[in-house]
């Protein structure tokens, strides 16, 4: 039987930027914009970003994970730009995607997300409930959203406990199905940051210790990422990954995406884990591979 291809990626943090209005900028949007022209425009490049889905699509993945930060300022100007990329990156039913905190910038676009990505979070029509459930092939796609809008210099995510409620069904009702349950989140379930935690990623630890998953992906932290957390009947991988659209700079690493290779064996499941990035030379390569289970 071939195996399932899965890739991921996350936080295109798409460019360029909309140029805003001055009533846009009356809100944290202002510091976001001083950020953007000062400095994130020179290291978040579309040609990056461009060069990285093409190398996904040469893969020939079954299904492509996007999991969050699709927008930067969350502009009114910026999410049909961003729907055309993801219909680009492909189609609803081979693509899932979930927001990030930038998707949720601020109160006044807060749901515009769920409004244009609606095709893209579940199956049923115009679903934009977390968390979501896609099955394809022997996967089974648990979307949650940890995008809430947040004070100026924080970038924290919260579940929420409808969510979690929710998730503990979901997970209680996947657990009795022969699927490999892969976890999508934007922020990482552990992180040594204040203002960029999920704040209520203790909850998310003590559901996902009693019911499992097979795999978690998330962004959020524009890293390279593999931690590992109790389940059920063992640990859990959580694997993040650089942003889509980055040249290199600083602690943070160039462009990435994941590739995940997930089949059934004799003693369960076989996944395997293959890592390509931007390298200085402008080419995108392999960097990594490992078995994960």
């Amino acid at each position: 039987m071939t195996p399932f291809k899965l890739a991921h990626l996350s936080d295109p943090h798409i460019p360029p930027l909309p140029r805003p209005r001055l009533v846009e900028l009356a809100s944290k949007r202002a510091l976001g914009y001083v950020n953007w022209t000062r400095n994130r425009h020179k290291y978040q490049r579309r040609e990056v970003l461009d060069m990285l889905v093409a190398d996904v699509h040469a893969q020939n993945p079954d299904h492509i994970a996007v999991t969050g930060d699709f927008v930067n300022l969350a502009l009114e100007a910026e999410f049909a730009p961003a729907l055309a990329w993801l219909e680009g990156v492909g189609p609803p039913d081979r693509v899932t995607a979930i927001p990030g905190n930038h998707d949720a910038y601020v109160r006044a676009t807060r749901h515009r997300f769920g409004e244009v990505f609606s095709s893209y979070l579940g199956d049923a029509p115009a679903a934009t409930a977390f968390p979501a459930v896609r099955r394809r092939g022997p996967v089974a796609l648990i979307s949650l959203s940890t995008a809430v809008p947040t004070l100026p210099l924080m970038a924290t995510g919260t579940l929420g406990r409808a969510q979690l409620a929710d998730l503990a069904e979901v997970l209680e009702r996947l657990a009795s199905e022969d699927s490999f349950r892969v976890l999508l989140v934007h922020h990482p379930l552990s992180s040594k940051s204040h203002v960029k935690r999920m704040t209520d990623s203790k909850a998310l630890l003590a559901l996902l210790k009693r019911h499992g998953v097979e795999l978690i992906l998330h962004g959020h932290d524009h890293v390279h990422s593999t931690m590992w957390f109790d389940g059920p009947n063992g640990r859990i991988p959580a694997i993040g990954v650089p942003s889509a659209s980055a040249l290199a700079h600083g602690r943070y690493p160039a462009a990435a995406y994941n590739l995940f290779s997930i089949e059934k064996d004799n003693s369960g499941w076989r996944c395997e884990q293959t890592v390509r990035s931007l390298d200085s030379g402008s080419q995108i390569r392999q960097i990594k591979h490992v078995r994960l289970a």
